[in-house]
C-alpha cells in the first residue's frame, strides 16, 4: 500500500492513469492487493479523512461548501461499511483508495480533492496508528481483567498452599495465592509495556506526504491535535517509513504470548490425574470424540501452542524491515497482517484463560499433600541449623545426608531430624510448617502475603488510571 495505487472512479482508472499507457496486469493487481486484511482499518481512515478535510478548509485549499460535500459522502460511506452495505470493485486495491473512489462517486468534483496535499504513505501511517491506540489500550483492559481474576482467586485461596517448583521437581511450599499472583505481576508488565508502546506511538505522520512533506501550506500539527495524537512527526521522511511501533507491538504482544503459555503449561498439569491440584469447569474443556472419560484442557494448551505463531508474526515483521532503504517501500505493506493477528489471537487467549481460571475449582487437599512431603522442609532444617551458628554449606551438607538415608530406608526424615539434631529441629518438619515459615518480604508465606496484596492492588489501581487517562 503507498502512493501507486487504486482506482480513482469504478471505471478501473489509477490514481497513476495518466503516466501509464495502459492498466494494471491482472497478476499485479492479483498480488498487491490489499483489501481482503486491511478493511479492518476503515473507521481509522474515515477518522483520518475527516481530519485531512478540516486541515485543507483551514489551507484554504477546500472551500466550506466541497468540505461539506465530501464530509456528508464520509458519513454515508462509514454507514455502508458498518452496515455491510458497501459495495467494493474489482480495481479497490485497499481499503484507502476504496473509500476514496466512494467518495468521489458521491461528492464529485470535491471529492476528488480529498487526496490532496496527501500520500497514501502518510496516510496509511495515520490509520495504522491510530488503529494500534485503540487496539493495544482494549488487550490491555483484557489483560487487567485477567489480573483481577488472579487477585479475586488469590483473595479467595484463605490459606490454601502447593509445592513450588524448579525443574518441574517439587522445591518449597508456597500459598496458592502466592503462586497466582506471580502470573499477576508479569501480566502487569506486558500491561506496562503496551500503555508505553501506545505513548511512544502516540505521534501523527499526517502531512508526511509521499516522504518530503507538500508545497502547500498544510499545518500537519493543527491536523494532529484534531485527531487526538499527543505529538506530530518531525521528519517526514522517519513518518512514513517508521515502523518501529508495529515492532514494539508484536514483542509486547509475543511475551504476553509467552506469559500465558506458562500459564497454560501449569493448567495442563494442575489438571492432570497426576497433579490433580484443580478441575475446569465443563464450559471451558472439551472431550474426546473416542475416549468417553477425557476432559481436556485445549484453552490451556493452545495458549502454549499459539505462542510460536506470535513469535513468528514479530520474527517476520523484523525480518522484513531490516533491509529497507528511505523512505517507504512496498514490503510495509507486510506490516499489517502480523500485527492484526497477533491482536486478535491475544485477544481471544486472554478472555478465553480469564475465563478457564475463573471457573475452575482448586482442590486443596492434593495441594496441602503434595507440598507436605518431608523432603519439602529439607531448607528449612538447613536454616535452623545456621541460626544454630552452622555455616550455610556445613548445614546443607548434614541435611543432605539426612533426606538421602530417609530416601534409601524410608525412614521417616522427622525421626531422622530428631534423632541426630534434637526435638527443636525436628518441629520444622510437619504438615504446613514450611509454607509458615516463608517470612521474608516478598516470600511465598502468610506474614508477606497482606503486604504483596497491597501493591498488587495499588499496581493495579496505577494501571487502570494510566489506561482511563489515554
Amino acid at each position: 500500500m503507498d502512493d501507486t495505487g487504486n482506482a480513482d472512479d469504478a471505471t478501473g482508472h489509477t490514481l497513476w492513469h495518466g503516466r501509464f499507457a495502459g492498466g494494471p496486469a491482472e497478476a499485479l493487481m492479483a498480488y498487491t492487493v490489499s483489501l481482503p486484511f486491511d478493511q479492518r482499518l476503515w473507521p481509522d481512515d474515515i477518522a483520518g479523512s475527516r481530519a485531512h478535510v478540516r486541515g485543507l478548509v483551514r489551507a484554504e485549499l477546500l472551500t466550506d461548501h466541497e468540505a461539506d460535500a465530501v464530509s456528508v459522502a464520509l458519513d454515508r460511506v462509514a454507514a455502508e461499511l458498518a452496515d455491510g452495505t458497501f459495495v467494493f470493485v474489482e480495481s479497490d486495491e485497499d481499503i484507502h483508495t476504496a473509500v476514496e473512489r466512494r467518495v468521489t462517486e458521491i461528492a464529485g468534483a470535491a471529492g476528488a480533492k480529498l487526496h490532496t496535499a496527501r500520500s497514501r504513505n502518510d496516510q496509511v501511517a495515520t490509520d495504522l496508528r491510530l488503529w494500534c491506540k485503540r487496539e493495544l489500550s482494549g488487550v490491555a483492559e483484557l489483560l487487567m481483567e485477567l489480573q483481577q481474576v488472579l487477585l479475586d482467586r488469590a483473595d479467595a485461596a484463605d490459606g490454601v498452599y502447593l509445592p513450588g517448583y524448579t525443574h518441574l521437581q517439587r522445591a518449597q511450599p508456597v500459598l496458592l495465592a502466592h503462586h497466582l499472583l506471580a502470573h499477576g505481576w508479569a501480566l502487569g508488565r506486558d500491561v506496562d509495556r503496551l500503555l508505553a508502546t501506545v505513548d511512544r506511538l502516540d505521534v501523527s505522520p499526517l502531512g508526511a506526504g509521499a516522504l518530503a512533506g507538500t508545497s502547500l501550506p498544510i499545518d500537519p500539527a493543527s491536523t494532529a491535535a484534531d485527531l487526538g495524537f499527543a505529538d506530530v512527526f518531525a521528519n517526514s521522511l522517519d513518518a512514513v517509513s517508521d515502523r518501529d511501533f508495529v515492532a514494539e507491538a508484536l514483542f509486547d504482544l509475543a511475551l504476553v504470548g509467552i506469559h500465558l503459555s506458562r500459564i497454560g503449561e501449569e493448567w495442563v498439569l494442575w489438571t492432570s490425574e497426576e497433579f490433580g491440584f484443580a478441575r475446569l469447569d465443563d464450559a471451558y474443556a472439551t472431550g474426546s470424540s473416542m475416549l468417553p472419560q477425557k476432559k481436556n484442557p485445549d484453552i490451556a494448551e493452545l495458549a502454549r501452542g499459539k505462542t510460536g505463531r506470535l513469535v513468528g508474526n514479530l520474527t517476520a515483521l523484523l525480518t522484513m524491515l531490516k533491509g529497507l532503504p528511505l523512505a517507504y517501500n512496498r514490503d510495509l505493506q507486510e506490516d499489517k497482517e502480523p500485527l492484526f493477528d497477533s491482536v486478535e489471537q491475544v485477544g481471544l487467549a486472554v478472555r478465553a484463560v480469564t475465563g478457564m481460571i475463573a471457573t475452575a475449582e482448586f482442590v486443596p487437599d492434593r495441594m496441602r499433600s503434595a507440598a507436605d512431603a518431608e523432603v519439602m522442609a529439607a531448607t528449612d532444617i538447613a536454616e535452623w541449623l545456621v541460626r544454630d551458628g552452622t555455616p550455610f554449606r556445613d548445614a546443607h551438607a548434614i541435611v543432605g545426608a539426612l533426606v538421602r538415608r530417609h530416601l534409601s530406608d524410608g525412614t521417616s526424615l522427622q525421626q531422622l531430624v530428631r534423632d541426630e539434631l534434637g526435638d527443636a529441629a525436628a518441629q520444622v518438619v510437619g504438615p504446613g510448617e514450611g509454607v509458615r515459615r516463608r517470612t521474608s518480604p516478598g516470600g511465598a508465606g502468610p506474614d508477606a502475603l497482606p503486604q504483596q496484596l497491597d501493591r498488587y492492588r495499588a499496581m493495579l489501581a496505577a494501571l487502570r488510571s494510566r489506561l482511563s487517562a489515554g
